[in-house]
């Protein structure tokens, strides 16, 4: 079996899990969310843990129980807790700020960049640390938004003027120096 696929998803307190046939319906304080799935696989309920099954050990049935699995984790966390990323800004002159739900940077342009809002996803700005917070209950669309927000200025390798994720290492590299005068 797949190591992840066999594992147990616990659920907390205050969240409700419904199938019905391959729709899983996963409902918390944070909100809901709805996935569907492969037909094939089977979702037990025993008291407060799901488990998944496959219904043979094909290398198709293999390869989605483990996803099928990670989706539902993913799902039960994003309802109960919720997702966060925090992406940090640096260079002279760089700035961010809200214009209603939408994200308006000023990151060396000749234009402002402006990122519009996703259904189910919340921006904010911390002005003091030049932070932009992005939070949802869906793990994918707050990844694929902090990922768009990078993009628009990604960090450069001499300075490290950009924008990074909270944490991550930027390895800067030697600028070539000027050649000597020979004789």
């Amino acid at each position: 079996m797949s190591r992840i696929g066999r594992e147990p998803i616990t659920i907390p307190a205050g969240v409700t899990v419904d199938v019905k046939g391959n729709v899983v319906t996963v409902k918390g304080p944070k909100g809901e969310l709805t996935q569907k799935f492969n037909p094939h696989m089977t979702f037990d309920i025993e008291g407060n843990v799901l488990t998944v099954k496959r219904p043979d050990d094909s290398i198709v049935m293999r390869m989605n129980h483990g996803t099928t699995r990670a989706l539902l984790n993913d799902m039960v966390i994003g309802v109960s807790q919720g997702y966060s990323k925090t992406l940090e800004i640096k260079g002279v002159g760089y700035r961010a700020e809200m214009r209603g739900e939408d994200l308006v940077l000023y990151v060396g342009h000749s234009h402002p960049d402006i990122i519009p809002a996703v259904e189910g996803v919340k921006m904010s700005i911390n002005t003091k640390a030049m932070e932009v917070i992005v939070e949802g209950i869906d793990k994918q669309k707050v990844g694929q938004q902090a990922a768009v927000i990078r993009e628009t200025k990604k960090p450069e390798c001499y300075h490290g003027k950009g924008i990074r994720y909270k944490g991550e290492v930027v390895v800067l590299r030697q600028a070539a120096s000027a050649k000597k005068s020979g004789k």
